[in-house]
């Protein structure tokens, strides 16, 4: 855990956990320091701070600290940067800020991932354009869901439609297609969901909705720790787990190029 490139005090963290105030990307660094869609996360760090401080991020800057966390890395490994100002205190959010950089890294998980069931719930994060650090709701949402028995939680929007998970993007297949749910702006555009879009020419973003189920052969979910991982169910609407279109997603997700950070 690095703040600006150098070992990060407590006292500097206090803001993360008493404020809450920021954004972040999360990148999956394979061997080498190589990573799909890098050019993508920057550009999310660099915009969300324009959103979220009104002030503008150094991208190479940023690539520093993370290349300065990966030293004496080794392995696949998910790589946090969260852009958030030490000094902001809750009574004077509105002060000029002086936004830093926060490089964490934690073991990445084994691909493939395993199968998952989810539930579905009526919630919307809020600013859900940006990949803000206020996740209370979302992962409220995933508690209730896996208390009933479930995985995780697929939130779905007040007009009843498909929008996204608590951390992660969904995609169906209609038999001819892959399908992206149409959430009315209530979905983060994910790196994977992006790069997967490019790579599979076959693909629609259309809004779905329960009534829709029926006709989707297959679901999936996506992020940059999971890649592409199954999902077999949704409330009680089951789905293959070994659908061919998930084999497929994986293939031309893994021979996507990566970059060096």
């Amino acid at each position: 855990m690095e703040l600006d490139g150098a070992p990060v005090q407590p006292a500097a963290l206090q803001a993360l956990g008493l404020v809450n105030y920021g954004h972040f990307t999360s990148m999956r660094v394979e061997a080498g320091g190589r990573v799909r869609g890098l050019t993508w996360h920057l550009d999310r760090l660099v915009r969300d701070c324009r959103t979220v401080f009104a002030a503008d991020l150094d991208r190479e800057r940023v690539r520093d600290h993370v290349r300065h966390a990966l030293r004496e890395a080794s392995g696949p490994l998910i790589v946090r940067v969260s852009v958030f100002d030490p000094a902001l205190d809750l009574g004077h959010p509105g002060a000029d800020a002086r936004p830093r950089v926060l490089v964490t890294t934690r073991p990445a998980v084994a691909l493939p991932p395993s199968p998952m069931r989810v539930r579905t719930a009526r919630y919307q994060r809020d600013l859900p354009q940006v990949k803000h650090v206020g996740l209370f709701g979302a992962l409220h949402e995933r508690r209730r869901a896996q208390l009933a028995g479930f995985d995780d939680a697929l939130f779905v929007s007040d007009a009843a439609f498909v929008t996204e998970g608590p951390t992660w993007n969904i995609g169906f297949y209609d038999g001819e297609r892959v399908v992206w749910p149409d959430g009315g702006g209530a979905i983060l555009p994910g790196i994977t969901m992006r790069l997967l879009r490019q790579a599979h020419d076959a693909t629609i973003t259309a809004p779905v909705g329960p009534h829709d189920l029926p006709g989707m052969r297959a679901a999936f979910a996506t992020n940059t720790a999971i890649g592409v991982r199954p999902i077999t169910a949704i409330d009680d609407h089951a789905f293959p787990a070994d659908h061919p279109i998930i084999d497929l997603l994986r293939d031309r997700y893994e021979a996507i190029p990566q970059e060096q950070v």
